[in-house]
């Protein structure tokens, strides 16, 4: 009989769905209970998978069990089949009616408050009765395993430099850079010009992001002293609400100060300084084809994008 074959005929999706639900919970017994059958079933389900491919997929231990090596590489496999199955699904759902439909984007608390936003209020009045979904992702080259376990359909934000994963792809979008700000009506934005040094003891306000690390050699590359932070928040949205107080000072992206609900109580300090900027663009997963009204998504975010690009 032909691999093919064998495949098509033995391998099932009703024992590699139990797979991938032990090796989630780490023990037999607690995904028959999820899955609402006997513990038996499930042994029986593993054992045919084993059988079927030839090889241990399961390491039984005094803690429960874990997956071994082919075990692993079949749950990679086997979670891109139930994908493009669900995708399947959601391209008959789009042909019926591409207007509906789920989009699961994941990104940056920054970006979620700026680009992200202005997207979301085009693309809702375009198609109404689709579904977005946002997950935090605030450190991209660490939340790649989003995509890869099929979790997100893409990811918005930083791109690193050099990007080296192979089984992903990016697309630069625009870049991006900081801005010093204070609130509009605060005594520094009656100032036409002043020195980054004068800022060093000013009360900041600053999210635990990659923001306050660009800052802080910002100060450091102008052989200043890293400026004294009054106030760590975590969020974007009350960096912002602080700001507007007109005590505060701080540094947010461009895209913030673009597309934020938020813009009139800032002012951008009239203040050069040695920053950094960074890509950003979206991160998708190579060989994947996401649904229609994902591609929609994705070209809606590219169209409110693009005045950031020009700007460049």
């Amino acid at each position: 009989m032909k691999w093919d074959d064998r495949i098509g005929r033995r391998v099932k999706l009703h024992d590699l769905h139990i797979l991938m639900t032990v090796a989630e919970l780490g023990s037999m017994g607690k995904a028959a209970e999820r899955l609402a059958v006997s513990q038996p079933s499930v042994s029986k389900s593993i054992s045919d998978l084993e059988y079927v491919v030839g090889v241990r997929l399961l390491d039984r231990t005094s803690r429960g069990v874990e997956t071994t090596a082919y075990g692993r590489a079949l749950l990679r496999r086997g979670m891109g089949a139930f994908d493009e199955l669900r995708q399947g699904i959601k391209d008959i759902e789009s042909l019926n009616d591409p207007t509906v439909g789920e989009v699961r984007v994941g990104c940056p608390e920054a970006i979620s408050a700026g680009l992200l936003s202005a997207v979301i209020d085009r693309f809702s009045r375009q198609h109404p009765r689709a579904i977005v979904s946002v997950t935090p992702a605030d450190n991209m080259s660490l939340e790649f395993g989003q995509l890869r376990e099929r979790r997100v359909d893409f990811l918005l934000g930083r791109i690193p430099k050099p990007f080296t994963d192979d089984d992903l792809e990016a697309e630069v979008l625009y870049q991006d850079r900081l801005f010093i700000v204070s609130g509009r009506n605060s005594r520094w934005a009656r100032r036409r010009k002043f020195k980054l040094a004068e800022l060093v003891d000013e009360p900041w306000v600053l999210t635990p992001s990659m923001h306050s690390t660009l800052l802080a050699e910002a100060f450091q590359a102008s052989g200043l002293a890293i400026p004294r932070v009054s106030v760590r928040v975590y969020s974007t949205h009350q960096s912002i609400n602080l700001i507007a107080t007109d005590r505060f000072i701080s540094a947010l992206s461009g895209s913030v100060l673009r597309f934020g609900a938020n813009r009139s109580p800032f002012k951008v300090l009239p203040i050069d300084f040695p920053i950094q900027p960074w890509l950003v663009g979206v991160v998708t997963l190579k060989n994947r084809m996401v649904s229609p009204v994902v591609q929609n998504f994705i070209g809606c975010v590219r169209d409110v994008a693009r005045p950031l690009a020009k700007a460049r």
